[in-house]
């Protein structure tokens, strides 16, 4: 209820008067029925625009530290989080990535839009990178289709950092849905699982306009000190959006 309360009345205006975003591929969404949406993952705000241009709810996975925070502060943070539909997943334990597609599975059985974000991490830099397996896996063992969404203009409303929200546009693009039931049974194999990834990472380099870099982002954070300048990232290999 308060999902949609936020969406319709408290948050979603402000979002639309103050950001004036702007959506295409809204027909993609199916109207019922379970799929994971794959978006690029550039700013916080991600996950606030993309569910605010979907007529139907979309379901993260959050890391626990949103959740388990104390104080008043921690507290407040979990009750916004749990009643905007995210689910706590804990990232630091060594069962951490099958815990998180076991909760995914839980939601696509229920019906439900579970939004992922392939890259694992926010981008440092901007660029689209290199997309984990794990959706891949998820999308072979339940069949259900990929639609990729690509977001544009959050790292500008959001910047990495102390928290801002600038005035600035955000468009939202929903992504024809892909079908992987060309590769039926053969979930848990690697190849095919880099396939179906690499797939989708190119359907989000075609909506978002962004350039390609294949490492993984959290590698790149571990490579690349603190504050350092962006084009410390400038000599890792890439492709761009034709």
């Amino acid at each position: 209820m308060f999902y949609w309360l936020l969406k319709y009345a408290l948050l979603g205006p402000f979002m639309h008067l103050y950001n004036r975003p702007t959506v295409e591929g809204v027909e993609n969404i199916p109207a019922d029925g379970p799929a994971i949406m794959a978006g690029n993952h550039l700013s916080f705000a991600d996950w606030l625009f993309a569910p605010l241009m979907s007529p139907r709810r979309i379901n993260y996975l959050a890391k626990a530290e949103y959740f388990n925070t104390p104080g008043i502060k921690g507290a407040f943070q979990k009750w916004f989080f749990t009643t905007t539909g995210q689910f706590p997943i804990d990232r630091t334990g060594a069962d951490a990535a099958e815990d998180a597609l076991n909760a995914a599975r839980k939601l696509l059985d229920q019906g439900r839009l579970v939004g992922l974000y392939p890259e694992g991490t926010r981008s440092p830099d901007g660029r689209l990178y290199k997309g984990k397996t794990g959706l891949a896996r998820l999308a072979l063992e339940t069949g259900v289709p990929v639609i990729p969404v690509a977001v544009i203009g959050t790292d500008q409303v959001s910047p990495p950092g102390p928290f801002r929200w600038r005035r600035r546009k955000v468009t939202v693009k929903f992504g024809t849905p892909i079908d992987f039931s060309r590769y039926e049974g053969m979930g848990g194999n690697r190849f095919v699982e880099r396939a179906v990834t690499d797939e989708v990472m190119y359907e989000l380099m075609q909506l978002g306009g962004q350039e390609y870099v294949d490492v993984y982002a959290a590698s790149l954070k571990k490579n690349v000190p603190s504050g350092a300048p962006r084009e410390e990232a400038t000599r890792i290999p890439h492709t761009a959006a034709s």
